[in-house]
């Protein structure tokens, strides 16, 4: 009984049990059948192992690799530090790309003379040095003054052959070693940056290059050839560095009369290579101009694809030749995007969305979708004269600058882009906007709405005005990594905090926070206090000293911390201007001080150190943070427990953008800006009183103001004191900081709607 009850049991599972012993069995089966079958097969003629198709090796009895698999086994090898030998440091590079070896791509030569530097050099300047990552110019006399924004290297002989040898060997001394290739050309040769750019993608690195136009030597070898110096040539890396050892050599016994002809010699003569006009695929093509040439009347084929065009008689040819190219480019830019565009329409229905997935316009990403309504992306209302959204937050705003000229090239090019879609039929002429609407999106770039009232004339003179809408979109383009100076975490940070005798009450918490985050962390951060005394309290300092328990709670810091010194400096004055202040403090530190310029309402902390740091660079940029300001805790919580402190960055608060008293940058760039407004306002001090350090950098220097809010540079809620004897803007600044920082909206009405319910009960 037990045993049919527990084959009922089991009957349902049993076709299951079987099929896996089956499979199983027969899996076993074949793997067996494969193994002997491979061995019989690799067996040669000897009974050895042959090899296996592809040139696989078979793994040997011991589990060791056969030969074909040395090169693909990893060797480690034992570090081991002699203990005989002191140990040093190693020093790492500054970037990565250097300790690795990595090379820039491509450096530009441009040899030309004294007679030529401020007009054809200037030509070259302003047309390609942009396209083209580093570009230097050699001369052998240099003019009394260098053309703006050009690097030039004077050798101090005219001589050409002097100035060839010259210029190679200072190209191998500065630039040998970080750059792949190197293109000389000269002043009278224009050259289309893009196309040599897109040329030495497609070389190898690994061989010696002399690429150019070839020209026969006079008289020479019918084999050897030169690259022409006036139509540009290539030259590799490996062929620089192994034809500097025989400069001096080609210096001293070969003659010729140019530059081109000398250099071309050289290279063949001790290295055996000639110039060639293709190389793995690719031309140098030229063109040599005949005089009297009209660029924009040439249709030849090869001015077309010319790489560089030679000889340029003047300035006004090459920015002739500079506009025909840039239009082909343009051309072809256009072209391809249209071809791009109708691969993507056609391409689009096989996709699983099918045509409705097509975004406008083509190519473009699609418009941002907000989650939710805080990330809805707000449209920005504007007519011909007017702007309904402006930085200053007034509700209207006259259209100007950049904004006007924005607006005015949408309105055009909305024009012609319906006149190019209904040409013949329809000519359509601007008679007025009624309605304009702009945002910026971040995923496709800046998008507009407009509503044109349109004055239309058909073919046989008929006239009709219509209102008509348009979308237009402005894409993003290439983005662009800016180069900017290197800067470093381990600079010291000077804090300047200025006191008046209304900030004694904030002193202390200022201190103690100073001390836990910068003296308790040893950050690299020195402090310099700025006592402010009143005429009235600085004549009775003997008796009764404001800032007495100031000057105690210093000394009691450098009596817990030994190795710090906390100097301070007493001025007195009725108006404390930031300016005056700081032209105190600037003439007793080193001209490469890093400054902090503090409130006593600042909480310091590690983090906001490092970004004054990395963000305050010499000779470049200052940075002036909008701190958090915290709202009114009597309003805000109205007898609700507070936030926590772990909570810093979600507090009730705003960033008080009224406020400019934190700001970091050098004392060399507060030198050189003070100087200049010193020259400006002579001998009239009294609109110091009407300045703060922020005006000083905006007019007077040419910096970049970085100005951006400051999350981790958080101040608790406290009442200003504005001093009425400053300026009116700067007292209007105030008094708007202390209003703004009472409470939000939200906040502000339950506190009203409170107390209207106190009152009516």
């Amino acid at each position: 009984m037990r045993l049919a009850a527990l084959l009922a049991a089991l009957r349902p599972v049993l076709p299951l049990v079987l099929g896996l012993s089956l499979g199983c069995s027969l899996s076993l089966l074949r793997a067996s059948w494969s193994q002997s079958g491979g061995e019989d097969q690799c067996l040669g003629a000897a009974g050895r192992p042959g090899p296996l198709a592809g040139g696989a090796r078979l793994e040997a009895a011991d589990g060791r690799l056969g030969l074909g698999h040395e090169d693909f086994r990893p060797r480690i090898v034992p570090y081991y530090r002699d203990p005989n030998k002191p140990y040093k440091k190693v020093l790492r590079t500054r970037y990565i790309q250097t300790e690795l070896g990595f090379h820039e791509r491509l450096f530009v030569a441009v040899l030309t003379s004294k007679a030529t530097l401020n007009t054809l050099a200037v030509a070259v300047n302003k047309t390609v040095a942009h396209h083209f990552p580093r570009l230097l110019y050699f001369t052998g006399l240099r003019s009394a003054k260098v053309p703006h924004g050009m690097v030039l290297v004077a050798h101090g002989d005219e001589r050409p052959i002097w100035l060839m040898y010259e210029t190679m060997h200072y190209i191998h001394q500065h630039f040998g070693s970080d750059y792949d290739w190197f293109y000389i050309m000269q002043d009278d040769t224009y050259a289309q940056a893009e196309q040599v750019k897109a040329l030495v993608t497609h070389l190898s690195i690994n061989q010696d290059v002399y690429l150019g136009r070839a020209e026969e030597f006079i008289g020479g070898d019918e084999q050897a050839r030169y690259c022409h110096g006036g139509f540009g040539y290539l030259i590799s890396r490996s062929l620089l560095l192994k034809l500097h050892p025989h400069l001096d050599s080609c210096r001293n016994e070969i003659l010729s009369v140019r530059p081109d002809e000398w250099l071309g010699r050289c290279i063949i003569d001790f290295l055996g290579i000639t110039c060639v006009s293709q190389l793995q695929g690719q031309h140098y093509h030229t063109y040599e101009l005949a005089k009297n040439t009209e660029p924009e009347k040439e249709e030849e084929e090869e001015f077309q694809a010319a790489f560089a065009v030679h000889p340029v008689s003047d300035m006004t040819l090459m920015y002739r030749l500079h506009k025909h190219f840039s239009r082909i480019q343009l051309d072809r830019a256009y072209q391809e995007i249209q071809d791009l565009q109708m691969q993507i329409r056609n391409l689009t229905s096989l996709t699983p969305a099918g045509e409705t997935g097509l975004t406008w316009p083509v190519g473009i990403n699609a418009p941002f979708l907000p989650k939710s309504r805080f990330e809805v992306i707000s449209w920005d209302y504007f007519t011909e004269q007017y702007l309904f959204s402006c930085p200053d937050g007034s509700p209207k705003c006259e259209l100007s600058g950049a904004s006007k000229a924005d607006v005015s090239e949408i309105i055009e090019s909305a024009l012609e882009q319906l006149n190019s879609r209904y040409q013949p039929l329809l000519r359509f002429s601007k008679r007025q906007l009624l309605n304009g609407y702009r945002r910026f999106d971040p995923t496709r770039g800046m998008e507009y709405t407009l509503d044109l009232l349109l004055e239309a004339v058909t073919q046989k003179g008929h006239r009709h005005v219509l209102a008509k809408r348009v979308s237009l979109v402005r894409p993003l383009s290439k983005v662009e990594i800016i180069p900017m100076p290197y800067v470093t975490e381990a600079t010291r940070v000077q804090l300047v905090l200025p006191l008046t005798v209304q900030d004694l009450d904030f002193v202390a918490n200022f201190l103690d926070m100073f001390a836990m985050n910068t003296l308790d962390t040893h950050d690299n951060a020195l402090l310099t206090l700025l006592f402010i005394y009143h005429p009235y309290d600085a004549q009775r300092v003997s008796q009764v000293d404001v800032f007495a328990g100031v000057k105690a709670m210093v000394g009691e810091l450098e009596k817990r911390y030994a190795e710090v010194k906390i100097p301070w400096i007493s001025v007195k004055t009725e108006v404390p201007s930031q300016v005056k202040l700081m032209d105190i403090v600037s003439k007793k530190h080193p001209v490469d001080t890093l400054f902090f310029l503090a409130s006593v309402w600042t909480e310091i902390n590690m983090e906001f150190l490092n970004r004054c740091r990395m963000n305050t660079i010499s000779n470049w940029q200052v940075f002036f943070p909008v701190h958090f300001q915290e709202f009114n805790p009597a309003l805000v919580y109205r007898g609700e427990q507070t936030a926590s402190s772990s909570t810093d960055f979600l507090r009730d608060g705003h960033f008080d953008r009224h406020s400019f008293a934190e700001a970091c940058f050098y004392n060399s760039d507060y030198m050189t800006a003070r100087t200049k407004l010193a020259a400006d306002i002579l001998e009239r001090d009294e609109v110091l009183e009407s300045m703060e350090v922020f005006d000083v950098f905006l007019h007077y220097s040419g910096l970049h103001l970085f100005r951006a809010v400051e999350p981790g540079l958080v101040q608790k809620y406290a009442l200003r004191s504005c001093n009425p004897r400053l300026s009116e803007e700067l007292y209007h600044r105030c008094v708007l900081s202390n209003l703004e920082g009472l409470a939000s909206r939200s906040h502000l009405a339950m506190a009203l709607f409170e107390q209207e319910q106190a009152n009516s009960t």
